[in-house]
């Protein structure tokens, strides 16, 4: 028996059309999807740009709103020294000459001694971190003491940075200069003080070396004036830069008072123009220097020509 009932079935082309638009949807939403991801990138881009090119805005006006700082009282990259703190030249005094010309064919006039606008003048060149410079101070702060005391010879400390890559990386040469050009600019009457204790006591090459608190501490320890001055100086490493330049033209010369000197070592003690190259132990051979320095300067002072014979008439 035959039925005229046929099963529902779409036809072919009533399949393809349901294909076609479950396609269409799906393309759709994947084109939806995509735009969303873009839209999602570019606002993170955006973003990020804005993120560094405010971090770089940032660093330039912090370069643009602090300039390198020059430390005042510092002539020729070096402070002239013109007190003495006691605490600082030790206890004992070395018994050691007043650098004084020679009495050889002196008059009955007593010889004057060498003040400082007419005779020795001593540049000393000092990196805080070499042992060679430590070794000098000790040696001689005491006759160096006395005789900036005296007036017979004046004495100028210059702090730089040769030894910048031997402490592990803190730059403790370079710090430790920056330190003493703000106790210079700050409180000029105790760099002697503060000089000295950084070279009596002074860390090992290769070593961190003090960090700039320490160095602060060190300062306000010797008495400095304006100590929170000093203190944000040194920690905010005002005259780092200057450091590193005061270097660099010591390196290139010629150095104060002399004609084509040039640093060669750290350190380098300068008398007159004249490079002391003895031992840096040994105060007895450094006087003598000093002496024999002073010595010549006073001759060529008072050398006067020898008078012409005249004819009696």
């Amino acid at each position: 028996m035959s039925s005229d009932e046929t099963p529902n079935v779409p036809t072919t082309r009533n399949t393809r059309e349901a294909v076609r638009e479950k396609a269409q949807q799906v393309h759709a939403q994947q084109s939806r999807a995509r735009l969303m991801r873009r839209i999602i990138i570019g606002a993170i881009a955006v973003v990020a740009v804005g993120a560094i090119g405010t971090a770089v805005t940032l660093a330039v006006s912090a370069q643009v709103s602090k300039p390198q700082l020059t430390p005042a009282g510092m002539d020729d990259d070096g402070i002239l020294i013109t007190d003495i703190n006691a605490s600082a030249a030790g206890e004992e005094t070395l018994a050691t000459p007043t650098p004084t010309p020679s009495e050889a064919g002196a008059t009955a006039t007593p010889t004057p001694e060498p003040s400082s606008a007419e005779s020795v003048d001593i540049h000393v060149y000092v990196d805080y971190l070499s042992p060679d410079a430590g070794e000098f101070e000790r040696a001689n702060s005491a006759t160096l003491g006395t005789w900036i005391t005296s007036g017979a010879a004046t004495v100028t400390y210059h702090p730089v940075a040769l030894l910048t890559a031997s402490s592990n990386g803190t730059k403790y040469s370079l710090r430790a200069a920056a330190a003493a050009a703000c106790v210079a600019t700050y409180s000029p009457e105790q760099f002697y003080a503060f000089n000295h204790d950084l070279l009596d006591d002074q860390p090992e090459v290769n070593t961190d070396g003090f960090t700039d608190v320490e160095l602060a501490d060190i300062a306000g320890a010797v008495g400095v004036d304006h100590a929170k001055s000093i203190r944000s100086c040194i920690e905010d490493q005002d005259f780092v830069d200057w450091a590193k330049d005061a270097t660099t033209r010591a390196l290139e010369g010629p150095l104060v008072g002399s004609d084509d000197l040039v640093l060669t070592s750290a350190p380098m003690i300068v008398v007159n123009g004249v490079a002391y190259v003895g031992a840096l132990d040994d105060p007895s051979e450094f006087s003598t220097f000093v002496l024999g320095i002073s010595n010549e300067a006073y001759q060529a002072e008072t050398a006067t020509p020898t008078p012409t014979p005249t004819t009696t008439p």
